[in-house]
């Protein structure tokens, strides 16, 4: 005897020869008890072989089903020797039409015909289970074809479709850069962090932050610089006045070896936004490659010119830097003040060769001034230039991070809303772009893929016909 479950493939759990039927309650009990945890009995078939050997009791046995099997009981004569397929089955129904014992089972539960004829059933209730997903996954990829094709540009046949064509496709690249480089939405692209537009230009002014105030500017004789530039910087003229021209020579010291710092950054920024571009043309330009070579020429050459124009406008506030010491910035006297506190006490260290010359300032630390007492002519003046100058130099960075973030927040907003459009239209119209009249030239790759989609859409329509055919086939039977 064989437990056979409704599944796609036929399992036999247990086999008991004819002569063991009498115990087959014993015996397969323990072992419909294990496959209970597992699963019910309920999907479940059994198959009653050779039995032709040992028909007594039998009937019983089927009939009163004492485990519960779902699907019933199928009795079977096994073929013997070399018994053709039909010899066999013709042997079978004679048995079960003569035999006293056998002929009194319900033909029903009879017959290899009627064990075929159920497990026919068994894998057909199986497939129409499987069959609603498989419906499922032809709409899914139907949907997305018809998607995919509703997307691909129309056949143009004239300069004037052409023309709305590639408007339209201006209008979607301006709208995503909108989006990504000025609102700082990234929902086009939510994976890709490089499209993160915002977030990656604050790090870089971060960055370009952190590079500037970097910059270690103590020495190991402290104030000695500023006492020789007093010295250089003397004239004929009344004492006790800092000279402005000492100031400004410290000033532009300082920053000549920061000056190269702001044109990097300016570096960095524009081949980003270049790459961005490149993205976002690349995405919308799918399909019209035709006019993907000249729309790159136009994007290179709107941010080689744009990044031409922020290196000038840094030149010229570093020069602007150098020139003038001025700032309406209430701090720079605040922190000049705080600074000054050490004054008192950097006096008595001059005065009195027996004060430990170690001078606490306020947010720099203790540094030794011992060696200035040979200099205590011009140490004061030395230290009030040094004060004022890290005063100052505090808001010159500032404004160093602060007009380059301003600057380049105004330039993107222009490259997105003017340049862009504008430098497309040239390079498309000039004598290298080839005009709109390229965009009514289908190229082959976007008419293989229309030629591919419309096949797979045909071939998907037919399919899920032909599953709903059967569907209601298997319903009906």
């Amino acid at each position: 005897m064989a437990i056979i479950p409704s599944a796609a493939e036929i399992t036999p759990i247990s086999s008991l020869p004819p002569p063991l039927i009498s115990s087959y309650n014993d015996r397969i009990r323990p072992l419909l008890d294990a496959v209970d945890k597992l699963r019910t009995l309920k999907r479940t078939l059994a198959v009653v072989t050779k039995a032709d050997k040992a028909p007594e009791g039998l009937l019983e046995k089927v009939t009163n089903d004492d485990v519960n099997i779902g699907l019933g009981y199928v009795c079977v004569r096994n073929r013997i020797g070399l018994e053709s397929y039909e010899e066999a089955r013709l042997e079978e129904s004679k048995l079960f039409r003569s035999n006293p014992l056998l002929s009194r089972i319900d033909k029903s539960m009879v017959g290899i015909p009627v064990l075929a004829q159920k497990l026919v059933r068994i894998q057909a209730n199986i497939i129409s289970k499987c069959l609603p997903n498989i419906v499922k996954q032809i709409n899914g990829k139907l949907n997305a074809n018809l998607t995919e094709l509703k997307k691909m540009p129309k056949d143009l046949s004239s300069v004037a479709e052409a023309m709305a064509a590639f408007m339209d496709l201006m209008v979607e690249v301006k709208e995503s850069l909108n989006k990504i480089l000025i609102r700082g939405d990234y929902d086009e692209y939510p994976d890709d962090v490089q499209m993160h537009c915002n977030a990656r230009l604050a790090e870089m002014l971060n960055r370009y932050s952190d590079e500037l105030q970097s910059k270690d500017w103590s020495s190991s004789e402290f104030l000695m610089e500023e006492i020789r530039v007093l010295e250089e910087s003397k004239g004929i003229g009344l004492p006790n006045f800092l000279p402005r021209s000492a100031f400004l020579t410290l000033l532009k010291k300082r920053i000549n070896e920061i000056s190269s710092h702001p044109a990097n950054f300016v570096n960095v920024v524009w081949a980003y936004i270049e790459s961005v571009l490149v993205s976002v043309l690349n995405k919308h330009c799918d399909n019209y490659p035709q006019l993907f070579s000249a729309i790159s020429r136009a994007a290179g050459n709107v941010t080689a010119r744009m990044k031409a124009e922020s290196v000038k406008q840094v030149m010229e506030i570093i020069e602007m830097e150098k020139l003038v010491d001025y700032t309406c910035d209430p701090e720079y006297v605040s922190m000049w003040n705080k600074l000054m506190l050490c004054l008192g006490q950097f006096k008595k260290i001059m005065e009195n060769e027996h004060e430990p010359p170690v001078l606490n300032i306020e947010g720099i630390g203790d540094v030794c001034v011992a060696h200035l007492r040979q200099h205590k002519h011009s140490a004061e003046e030395a230290l009030d230039m040094k004060m004022r100058l890290i005063a100052y130099w505090r808001i010159v960075l500032r404004r160093l991070v602060d007009s380059m973030a301003l600057h380049l927040l105004f330039s993107i907003q222009k490259l997105v809303n003017k340049e862009l459009v504008t430098e497309v239209v040239n390079e498309l119209m000039g004598p290298y772009g080839g005009g709109l009249e390229k965009m009514l030239e289908e190229p082959p790759s976007v008419a293989a893929k229309r030629e591919r989609l419309n096949t797979s859409i045909k071939l998907l329509k037919e399919s899920k016909d032909v599953v709903s055919k059967i569907m209601d086939r298997i319903q009906i039977e």
